[in-house]
């Protein structure tokens, strides 16, 4: 398998982003999006899992599953002998013959806003697109939606961005993303058939520098490695803070116990940057006692990370679903 694995379906690729100037502040909701506060409470469904961080109201929001090949996965690709990975997956009592990695946005309520962090991707790449029907079992319409904020430009993580039409999905949604990740998006665009995209969304779109407050409750923050302006977000109420994560960490398992093997899917590889984030986010993650929001993680993606021995575990803070 090619690295354009996450960036194939339908050409989602970084173009799948933002198309408007740089701009520094949390852009005000457009339109007359209703309150977070007129929501109803969320339903009980197997697709979401609310939580709270501090005074927030948060839910993971199952989008489906990307279920990749141990052979064509992005460790073995980038030159990890196949057994390892599945040694791997087999040690920690999961399937040996595919990596599984969950989709699942995450929906945080900040204040008058109605925050989805990243858009899944929207039925490509094998997954269940999911996602919409997961925000209306939260209480939340897609026309609530006041800011779509971005990791960065895959196909798994912008793809939902628009309908099968070709429409906004979230059509009073402000969508940012990092400058760095948008030049690099506008850079491939039409090369990778992702021209549509970005006329579709460009008048929604806003970017931001690394590090700026994208709502008054999140903060970006630069997670160098996986592509050029790859951001996670931190989300901060009272003393009470999460680490989303994005695709800093891949997999529960081998992103975390061997953050050392290269992956294909990571832009720069070969300077080790990915490798770097990854062993910090592990680090600080099991000193600190961090929590952290995994896109990918079995979900509903939310837990922690201790050492063991030498190396690192994930521990779930829900015990996934069967």
């Amino acid at each position: 398998m090619t690295p354009t694995f996450k960036l194939a379906a339908a050409g989602l690729t970084l173009a799948a982003l933002i198309g408007a100037a740089g701009c520094q502040r949390p852009a005000e909701p457009s339109g007359e999006t209703a309150s977070p506060s007129d929501a109803a409470p969320a339903a009980a469904s197997a697709d979401v899992h609310p939580f709270t961080v501090g005074a927030l109201r948060l839910a993971a929001l199952r989008d489906g599953e990307l279920v990749v090949p141990i052979a064509e996965s992005p460790w073995v690709e980038a030159g990890a002998p196949a057994a390892e990975v599945s040694g791997l997956l087999t040690a920690a009592g999961a399937p040996a013959d595919a990596v599984h990695l969950s989709v699942q946005p995450l929906l945080v309520r900040d204040g008058d806003r109605v925050v989805l962090l990243d858009a899944g991707a929207g039925g490509q790449m094998g997954t269940a697109n999911t996602l919409v029907a997961s925000l209306r079992a939260a209480g939340v319409e897609p026309e609530q939606v006041t800011d779509v904020l971005i990791s960065h430009a895959h196909g798994d993580h912008v793809g939902g961005l628009v309908n099968a039409q070709g429409a906004l999905t979230f059509p009073k949604a402000v969508i940012r993303m990092s400058a760095p990740e948008w030049t690099a998006a506008q850079a491939g665009a039409e090369k990778a058939g992702a021209g549509p995209l970005i006329a579709a969304i460009a008048p929604k779109v806003e970017t931001f520098q690394p590090g700026a407050q994208a709502t008054p409750s999140i903060r970006a923050v630069a997670l160098d490695g996986h592509m050029p302006g790859h951001t996670g977000y931190e989300i901060v109420s009272g003393s009470e803070r999460l680490l989303y994560f994005g695709d800093a960490l891949h997999s529960s398992i081998i992103s975390v116990q061997r953050p050392d093997l290269a992956n294909v899917w990571d832009r720069d590889r070969a300077a080790a940057a990915a490798a770097a984030t990854r062993r910090g986010l592990l680090n600080r993650g099991a000193t600190e006692g961090l929590r952290y929001y995994g896109v990918h993680f079995p979900f509903p993606g939310l837990g922690r990370v201790e050492r063991k021995g030498e190396a690192y575990v994930w521990v779930p803070e829900v015990a996934a679903p069967r």
